[in-house]
């Protein structure tokens, strides 16, 4: 399953993860079935005691109904923000982008005039 460690990064997304568990009213033997992985072993990556691997924790996402960055305690960046915006820009009817593009330019026209 992994190496033995008790680094505080393991810790801290054992505890991620029993959280979710948690929020979505999932026992460990529950979630140890779905994940294809014994209830110890779920315990022990909870406790923060072993690492797992990718498929495992890929499964674990699944079942959690959640994102990795979650779940490894990252904010998105503002990159991300853009990126994810953009991505909805693009998503939009033509006529809709065009709304948006003229909203923000004229938005940041106003924010340029009050420098």
């Amino acid at each position: 399953m992994g190496s033995r460690a008790g680094s505080k990064e393991l810790i801290e997304l054992g505890e991620r993860i029993r959280k979710r568990r948690q929020e979505i009213h999932l026992s460990q033997e529950t979630f140890a079935e779905k994940t294809g992985i014994s209830v110890n072993t779920v315990s022990r990556v909870e406790g923060g005691q072993t690492a797992m691997s990718i498929e495992v924790f890929k499964k674990m996402l699944e079942v959690l109904d959640t994102d990795a960055n979650h779940l490894l305690g990252e904010t998105p960046s503002k990159d991300r923000q853009f990126d994810k915006l953009f991505c909805r820009i693009r998503n939009l009817k033509k006529n809709e982008q065009k709304v948006v593009l003229q909203t923000v330019d004229t938005m940041i026209d106003g924010l340029q005039k009050c420098r």
